[in-house]
């Protein structure tokens, strides 16, 4: 009687015909280095940008003597939230905001910038990525040159139509100034969401019993709704954290938060250093604290609308 040898018994038990075995690639010391280069470049970069925040906290929390001392300690040794009581209560001079004034005033333009801006870069993208028309790929082109053009360049041009306007030191005529400044940015990202939605799903939708304006409200903006959402994140960042042109076109009660700060220097009496740095944080608090709840949805939605476009 013989004994039956399965295939895979076989295959085990020959030598030269044994399955090779999958082994792992060595990793060299010379693959490594440009490993360990490129995690320590990214561990200074990360440190470079975290470090003056840190420090801006850090100080925040010292007292003013403690701060203007010169031997600087990385951690508050007298513990205090003076300084933020100083910058929330801080009596403005005559002519000049406090910090809650100057608080409402920033987000009364902010939210004015995210929804107006909203709306007009979302007809904008729907037109320049659904319908051809005459002058369609100029104005393409205009919203890449315009997003080139540093704002600084244009200072003195804005400035000028701003004063014949007769818009100085409103707070209409810094939302126009903002609203300009990330209108493009907006529009070109928007494009690539709209162009990544395809056009046969409005046309299923229609078959199926839907008018033209249902088949885009219920299939195509909710599939534009991520864009909308960071899209509409950064332009809150951008108009809450500008300053050149607020300081340039704003002045005494109705100066927004970032030009607020400049009140502190004074040619009478020393900086109060420690309620700069509180207020400092104060400006930045919200905008953190808002990205951090919204910190997926924005890097998602603004490379999808990058790879798409």
């Amino acid at each position: 009687m013989t004994t039956q040898i399965s295939p895979a018994v076989q295959l085990s038990e020959t030598p030269g015909r044994m399955t090779p075995r999958t082994q792992k690639p060595r990793r060299t010391l010379r693959s490594r280095a440009p490993r360990a280069l490129i995690n320590t470049v990214a561990i200074l970069v990360f440190l470079c940008s975290v470090f003056p925040v840190y420090w801006m906290v850090n100080m925040s929390f010292t007292p003013p003597n403690q701060i203007i001392s010169r031997t600087p300690s990385f951690f508050p040794l007298e513990f205090t939230v003076k300084n933020y009581v100083t910058a929330w209560t801080r009596e403005a001079a005559p002519g000049q905001t406090d910090f809650p004034h100057a608080l409402g005033s920033s987000i009364i333009v902010a939210i004015a910038v995210v929804v107006i801006c909203a709306i007009f870069a979302f007809l904008a993208s729907i037109a320049i990525a659904r319908f051809a028309f005459r002058g369609r790929y100029v104005f393409i082109v205009s919203v890449l040159v315009v997003q080139m053009v540093p704002g600084e360049a244009m200072m003195f041009t804005i400035y000028n139509m701003i004063d014949d306007w007769r818009l100085m030191n409103t707070l209409i005529g810094l939302f126009i100034v903002h609203l300009a400044s990330v209108v493009p940015f907006t529009i070109w990202t928007l494009r690539g969401f709209v162009a990544g939605v395809p056009a046969d799903l409005e046309e299923a939708a229609q078959i199926d019993g839907c008018t033209k304006a249902q088949a885009f409200w219920k299939v195509t903006f909710p599939l534009l709704a991520p864009g909308l959402v960071s899209t509409g994140i950064f332009a809150f960042i951008q108009s809450w954290n500008e300053f050149t042109m607020a300081l340039l076109l704003m002045k005494g009660y109705n100066l927004t938060l970032p030009p607020w700060l400049n009140s502190f220097q004074s040619a009478t009496e020393a900086t109060n250093w420690g309620a700069v740095m509180a207020g400092s944080t104060l400006i930045a608090l919200p905008v953190v604290i808002f990205f951090l709840f919204v910190q997926g949805r924005m890097t998602g939605g603004l490379v999808s609308g990058a790879v798409k476009g």
